[in-house]
């Protein structure tokens, strides 16, 4: 039997709208062009700069942004969707997105290539939350599990295809044909949307704009990305770094303490502040943060030290994949289950192996040892992050699914490509020679898993999370969550 979650009055009749395989397929196509970008660029930084006339900085700077965008769209869409049918905002960050992306196509320098990929990534962020949690909601939990590993791919597989890509741009040229060939794929999803995404009821339509959330969402985003990239042409001690980054750390202190405290919240803070959720968090910021630090640090010592070509760089690091496809396959038969806590610890473990690897690698053992290293931080990346998602989306009733996801990929965001780019900076300006700097920030990244993997196990203990299978069908139907997981620290309050 089949339980779903109660839909509001549907104001648009699609011809596709209980089509689960159209659903998935337009999910995929809205979020798979961009994360495949996320990674590209990197390897394809020399082609861009001799193309667009610019600097590693304003290169770097654009993508920064771009990010930045990405975070900052999934909680400006929380908002948006109280007072807008979804299927309104998903056409219109669909259209947005393919905006960006002829922006970007016909770029013939740096600012308007910049304003494209910022518009790519805030679409991006919107076409999450628009149109995720309907594919998960409205298809029936028997189909959850494959949903979940469809997600899961989705999100990195996409991401591990990224260097193979920017290898074959930064060893080839051609990034013009990359960004028709993602322009194409979102006018498709964009035709596939339309026949497939059902209007409904916005869930407040007479809900104003919330003037605390979104400014400090934007401060939050915005700042301390720009304060990271300017490290590439810049010092620690610069000003332009310094204030940039803690300002913005700041100002997502802020924003998280003031959710938590406003009744009717934007983002449910208050209702996933407990034990299971907190870890999920946790666990998708630690894993995200040091995959994509081990990422970048690889693709460095690759290009740096083995003088290998891009697109040989590239394909050394695509066996991320397969450790994708494992966690991905182990998660659809483990999310109806207990085990998905003790699933989302296993990625942050993968990345502990893979880190622990790369310590060893030198000049003669790269091209071995690191795409096996890949292998493990695929499976970390694949089984922490989606997993520790959707621990945090189980936490809360059904109906706040989009808004917990938006706050979550913020806070993962900010985590993971804050922590990379100064580790690779400490990486290149440490240490007599690159392989110092690179062994030291793999040190580094290694140390604050483990510290990670700690913290969670501690929030287990000290709250008494058992594992016990959750309560899909009640979740589902918006009578109760799916997990009822104890307060923070319940274990040591009750004693």
């Amino acid at each position: 039997m089949q339980f779903r979650l109660p839909v509001p009055s549907v104001l648009t009749r699609v011809p596709l709208a209980s089509n689960y395989y159209a659903a998935v397929t337009m999910v995929l196509l809205a979020l798979s062009p961009y994360l495949i970008l996320t990674t590209v660029t990197s390897l394809a930084m020399p082609v861009l700069m001799e193309a667009l006339g610019a600097t590693r900085f304003e290169l770097q700077l654009a993508m920064g942004m771009s990010n930045a965008g990405y975070a900052f769209g999934a909680v400006a869409t929380a908002d948006l969707i109280q007072r807008i049918s979804r299927r309104a905002v998903y056409l219109m960050a669909e259209a947005g997105f393919i905006l960006g992306t002829v922006l970007v196509l016909s770029a013939q320098g740096v600012e308007q290539f910049t304003a494209g990929v910022i518009l790519q990534g805030g679409f991006t962020g919107m076409l999450l939350v628009a149109s995720l949690p309907p594919l998960i909601l409205r298809h029936g939990i028997d189909r959850l599990p494959v949903t979940a590993a469809v997600v899961s791919v989705g999100f990195f597989g996409m991401v591990t295809a990224g260097p193979l890509v920017g290898g074959l741009v930064g060893s080839y040229d051609g990034w013009r044909w990359l960004y028709t060939s993602v322009g194409v794929l979102a006018a498709v999803g964009l035709s596939i949307g339309a026949l497939t995404f059902e209007g409904n009821v916005p869930l407040a339509p007479g809900a104003r704009f919330d003037w605390l959330a979104i400014p400090l969402a934007f401060g939050a985003s915005f700042l301390p990305f720009f304060g990271v990239a300017w490290l590439t042409r810049g010092n620690w001690t610069d000003t332009e770094f310094l204030v940039p980054v803690f300002a913005g750390l700041a100002i997502g202190v802020i924003l998280v303490v003031a959710q938590y405290h406003t009744r009717g919240a934007l983002m449910p803070v208050r209702p996933i502040a407990n034990t299971l959720p907190v870890s999920g968090t946790i666990t998708a910021m630690v894993v995200g943060a040091s995959f994509t630090t081990l990422l970048e640090l690889s693709e460095t010592y690759l290009l740096r030290m083995s003088l290998f070509t891009p697109v040989k760089t590239g394909l050394l690091l695509t066996p991320m994949i397969i450790g994708v496809i494992v966690a991905s396959v182990l998660f659809k038969g483990r999310l109806t289950t207990q085990w998905t806590p003790v699933l989302a610890l296993s990625g942050i473990l993968g990345i502990v192996v893979g880190a622990a690897m790369l310590l060893g690698v030198s000049r003669s053992n790269a091209d071995v040892l690191i795409p096996i290293a890949m292998v493990f931080l695929g499976y970390g990346a694949g089984a922490g992050v989606t997993p520790g998602l959707f621990l945090a989306g189980f936490s809360v009733s059904s109906t706040q699914l989009g808004p917990t996801f938006a706050l979550v990929e913020l806070l993962r965001s900010e985590a993971a490509f804050l922590i990379g780019p100064v580790l690779v900076h400490l990486a290149l300006t440490e240490g007599s020679t690159f392989a110092d700097g690179f062994q030291l920030s793999v040190a580094i990244t290694l140390v604050l898993t483990v510290l990670g993997v700690l913290l969670v196990l501690g929030i287990w203990t000290a709250g008494g999370a058992r594992l016990r299978r959750p309560d899909l069908e009640g979740w589902a139907t918006g009578r109760s969550t799916a997990f009822h997981s104890p307060a923070i620290a319940a274990r040591l309050r009750s004693g």
